[in-house]
């Protein structure tokens, strides 16, 4: 019944697939009216609408030399052996060939698909085939930059802001998920924190993406101050996070005994992490005194426990970083991390005052 009603559901078009409609769409008008194959015009303007205006210009000063190129040998290889399969072959190879040689290689699928689309369709004239077949890809090429350009310039900010947020809570839980396998609390097993671990990297490579085509797009439209500041304070919490999944990570790599930490020690361990984790949801990422206690006392001892954990290895060669201190090394750091994320959110705070003082 569910999937039946989804049927009905509106299917949701993104910025980019409408760009790419309207791109198509503008394209064959101009073809039709100057009487000029539609085809490859259209299939250049599909293949050609990228994530920011920036790569759009950036990729059609590369497109149009690869897609002469491309024309060129088609004539070529035609001239020489009709319309036959080894004419398909050599196009393709050559062009891609070729396009690699002269560092064309983001021009290579448009000029690949203008070399071989136009081999059945060629006039009777090598030369006119040729310009009209450069000409209708430029079409192509133009249309989808201006479109990219000038309608529904790329805004990825809403999304950036999202994942950062998001990410610190699946973050936050994670680690707790992890303290728990650690200290043998819960069967969880091993697998599955390394698929969450893996999850959260990809995501923050993406977020990481997003941040990227922000920044290209900013360089061809206007953007306020504050806009640059929100951006910069997210893009900074991005990376205090990745110091924090460095740090989670190594913890995925210690194996502790049944009996590694007294239970005092383990208590104490495990309601750190917990505050961690409180601390990682809350928006402004407050730091309360009862955490810096609990960290001042593992502070204090941190160094105690080395040197009692060490001692107490019965092998010959002595670990000079048991898994116990390591734990110990791993927590102390997410701490610190913690410190730096305060005072970054505090940071935030004020440069909001400072902005409604100026308005």
């Amino acid at each position: 019944m569910i999937q039946s009603y989804r049927r009905f559901l509106p299917i949701p078009i993104g910025s980019r697939t409408l760009k790419t409609g309207i791109s198509v769409f503008i394209t064959a008008l101009i073809c039709q009216l100057l009487h000029l194959p539609v085809i490859f015009a259209v299939i250049t303007a599909i293949v050609t609408v990228e994530h920011t205006a920036f790569d759009s210009i950036r990729k059609a000063m590369i497109r149009f030399p690869a897609s002469a190129i491309g024309a060129f040998l088609a004539v070529s290889f035609y001239g020489l052996f009709g319309k036959s399969a080894i004419t398909y072959a050599l196009a393709a190879m050559m062009t891609i060939a070729v396009c690699h040689k002269l560092k064309l290689d983001e021009g290579i699928v448009v000029a690949t698909l203008t070399a071989v689309a136009m081999i059945p369709e060629f006039q009777s004239n090598y030369l006119v085939s040729f310009f009209v077949r450069l000409g209708t890809t430029s079409i192509g090429i133009i249309v989808s930059t201006a479109v990219n350009f000038f309608l529904l310039p790329p805004d990825y900010t809403k999304n950036i802001y999202k994942n950062v947020s998001d990410l610190y809570q699946l973050t936050a839980h994670l680690l707790v998920q992890t303290s728990r396998w650690l200290f043998k609390e819960d069967h969880i097993k091993k697998h599955r924190l390394d698929l969450s671990y893996k999850q959260i990297t990809r995501e923050m490579e993406q977020t990481y993406k997003w941040i990227q085509y922000q920044r290209e797009e900013w360089k061809y439209h206007k953007h306020s101050k504050n806009e640059m500041k929100v951006f910069q304070h997210a893009q900074k919490k991005l990376n205090l996070l990745q110091q924090i999944l460095y740090h989670l990570g190594n913890l995925h790599y210690i194996q502790l005994k049944e009996h590694s930490f007294k239970q005092e020690e383990k208590k104490l361990l495990q309601s750190i992490v917990y505050s961690i984790s409180v601390i990682l949801k809350t928006p402004d990422h407050h730091i309360p005194d009862e955490h810096f206690k609990k960290i001042k006392q593992l502070d204090e001892e941190f160094w105690h426990w080395k040197e009692e954990h060490v001692c107490q290895t019965p092998e010959k060669y002595q670990h000079h970083f048991p898994p116990e201190t390591i734990v110990l090394y791993e927590i102390l750091c997410l701490h610190d991390v913690l410190e730096e994320l305060h005072q970054l959110a505090n940071n935030r705070d004020q440069i909001n005052v400072d902005d409604s003082n100026n308005s």
